[in-house]
């Protein structure tokens, strides 16, 4: 049993302190993660890798949650579903009116008077559509998910999902087609 195995299992028996052993375990890897995932974010994010870090970890060992994790990938598996809704819910929140949602941003640079894309709907229909993914095949979209939102290769995300690297891949090759198909808006053949 590894150390991170060890924690998440004092934490699901109640243990105050074992919240406070896990971070400093699993805060270099969730950095990593974050910072992979928000480097394919548009400029203008005002979450940064270690808002993204601290929030997740947050909402994952938080009082309200009463999480049950059986090992580490499964921990992360869930630090990455974590992830994904803070994005989410964050591109909601600046789509908002009282937000500016339908403004768009402008650089300062005079050289350069281009309008940001809107990263923030884009999110939210690749958010939609990855929902209707998991309606259809819960596996492939939890494969997505590690993919885009954690930043795992094909591998890692198999090992965290605890199936093999053939399988991984034709979930990943599968879920690709599915969700270009859906995001490009097309009727299905």
């Amino acid at each position: 049993m590894s150390e991170v195995t060890r924690i998440l299992s004092a934490i699901d028996e109640g243990d105050p302190h074992a919240a406070g052993q896990l971070l400093p375990l699993v805060y270099d890897e969730l950095r990593q993660l974050a910072a992979h995932k928000l480097a394919h974010e548009k400029p203008g994010q005002t979450l940064d890798a270690t808002g993204l870090v601290h929030e997740a970890y947050l909402r994952l060992v938080g009082p309200a949650d009463g999480a049950r994790w059986q090992d580490h990938g499964h921990f992360y598996a869930a630090a990455a579903q974590a992830m994904r809704h803070i994005l989410v819910d964050q591109a909601r929140r600046k789509r908002r009116h009282k937000r500016g949602g339908g403004q768009q941003r402008v650089a300062l640079d005079e050289d350069k008077l281009a309008a940001c894309p809107a990263a923030a709907e884009e999110l939210l229909a690749l958010d939609e559509a990855l929902s209707r993914l998991a309606a259809e095949d819960p596996e492939a979209a939890a494969l997505v998910q590690l993919r885009y939102f954690a930043g795992l290769s094909v591998g890692e995300a198999a090992k965290s999902l605890d199936i093999s690297r053939a399988a991984a891949y034709r979930h990943w090759t599968f879920a690709r087609a599915w969700l270009l198909q859906e995001l490009a808006g097309e009727e299905p053949a």
